[in-house]
């Protein structure tokens, strides 16, 4: 699994921007060809009074169509390895495709005078020619920038064979992949490829742990002769559990069978696993567009019953009105939670932290209302406008119960790849409080594993309904 950083989104925004600016100019240049370069005679075409502005709005038009395509045809994948002279066939074909549906819509719409045919031929090849000159130059400045950044993904090699020599080899030479190879993990007793020092060796399989650890490493990718199930089970749940990304160099017979994705670096083929839904930028935008206009809504309309509740536990019982409490978000980073207190001052003062139970005696009588109706999580608006937080996801931990089941439940930190929700999957199952920590994680990965607005909307009217083990 591997999610694209914040560099690879930036490039395939500017690539987006740049290539509606080549095609929305090579159809306006097409026009000034046709009508008034003078350098082709009008015949039977007559322009209308206002030229421009009649064929920009077809061209815009046009221009959205051609992002459509080119995005359905996964150009604006970054990063974009390679040689340029590997990407012009798509290109072309991309181009091909979006002047075809372009000429078909510019017929369909009927329009006094209609488009003229001459033009949109023109624009044919004038977007051609400006396309393979924008990307030419957008590739050449993504590989300048490349080379005078610093490397993002600390990446250890799990062998050191010849096959682990030639990928590290390709990694290095490869400056859009923004990667440092770290060193080697040696994985049985094998002579060493005659391009591996023994010094980038830096320990044996066994210990992988201390060595993610040590080097801070983000990624692993094995690259050698694979060992047995259980062994290959463990390195994948160890790589999971520490939110390390996990890749290897597969034999043909996985190439052909396997239903993962598949990363070319050079010619050596990288099988992972396949993306989360909201891994890809689009689906992350569309999310973070729900959550902050989700979260305005929210701060709005219970902005007056934080403000009753404010006043009654403020005259109910000392302390504070907000309690804030760490707890572990996206990628394990920890952020401040806030809700209403709803318990006594320093109510793990003698037992530290513990599940909430039901009828738990250290809530306040009107703790007890609040969370029976779930109205202490109101302030969470809050951090989810602040981004710590999405309005669904699975509920954020707090990083000591975060510690002890990454130990002892498998894939239980794969719930960490994306933001955690004011509600989720889990929760409207009734699955909170002290309730068993392996089922939630089920129900959370199938949140992950499946996510759409739809379903996200879904959770939402769900929660309105649902206080179940609320206490």
């Amino acid at each position: 699994m591997r999610r694209h950083d914040t560099t690879d989104v930036l490039m395939s925004a500017v690539a987006v921007g740049a290539d509606a600016v080549a095609i929305f100019g090579a159809f306006m240049a097409a026009v000034w060809l046709r009508f008034d370069s003078g350098w082709i005679p009008l015949f039977h075409d007559r322009p209308p009074v206002h030229i421009y502005s009649f064929y920009g709005l077809g061209a815009l038009l046009a221009t959205l169509l051609f992002l459509f395509i080119f995005r359905a045809m996964g150009l604006y994948i970054r990063p974009q390895v390679g040689l340029f002279s590997d990407k012009v066939p798509r290109l072309i074909r991309g181009v091909g495709v979006g002047i075809l549906f372009t000429t078909a819509l510019a017929f369909a719409i009927r329009t006094e005078p209609p488009f003229s045919r001459l033009t949109v031929a023109l624009a044919a090849a004038v977007i051609l020619d400006f396309m393979l000159i924008e990307r030419y130059l957008l590739f050449r400045w993504e590989l300048h920038l490349a080379r005078h950044s610093t490397s993002r993904h600390r990446t250890l090699i799990l062998g050191t064979g010849d096959v682990a020599d030639r990928l590290a080899r390709n990694i290095r030479r490869e400056p859009r992949l923004r990667t440092q190879v770290l060193g080697f993990v040696q994985l049985d007793e094998v002579p060493l490829s005659p391009g591996i020092k023994p010094e980038q060796v830096l320990g044996k399989l066994g210990e992988l742990e201390h060595l993610i650890e040590t080097h801070q490493a983000d990624r692993v990718i094995l690259a050698g002769a694979q060992p047995g199930h259980e062994r290959m089970v463990e390195i994948v749940l160890l790589c999971q559990k520490n939110l390390v990304t996990f890749n290897l160099v597969p034999d043909l017979f996985q190439i052909l069978m396997g239903s993962m994705d598949v990363q070319m670096v050079d010619d050596i083929p990288l099988l992972g696993g396949s993306r989360w839904p909201l891994d890809y930028f689009w689906n992350r935008l569309l999310k973070r567009m729900e959550d902050v206009c989700g979260a305005v809504v929210g701060l709005m309309l219970s902005a007056p019953i934080l403000i009753l509740a404010a006043v009654a536990i403020k005259l109910s019982s000392p302390g504070s009105v907000f309690y804030c409490q760490k707890r572990c978000g996206e990628r394990g980073r920890r952020f401040s939670l806030y809700k209403l207190r709803t318990m006594q001052v320093d109510a793990e003062k003698e037992t530290g932290p513990v599940w909430t139970v039901e009828n738990d005696p250290r809530r306040t009588s009107l703790g007890a209302f609040l969370r029976r109706y779930n109205l202490d999580e109101l302030p969470q608006f809050w951090n989810v406008l602040r981004g710590d937080m999405s309005l669904v996801g699975p509920r954020p931990e707090r990083p000591e119960f975060v510690e002890q089941f990454r130990e002892e439940i498998d894939r239980y930190m794969a719930r960490h790849v994306s933001k955690p929700g004011l509600t989720g999957w889990a929760q409207v199952n009734g699955l909170r409080g002290n309730t068993s920590i392996e089922e939630r994680i089920r129900y959370d990965l199938y949140y992950l594993e499946n996510w759409s607005l739809s379903f996200d909307f879904k959770i939402i009217f769900k929660t309105f309904f649902t206080n179940q083990n609320a206490y």
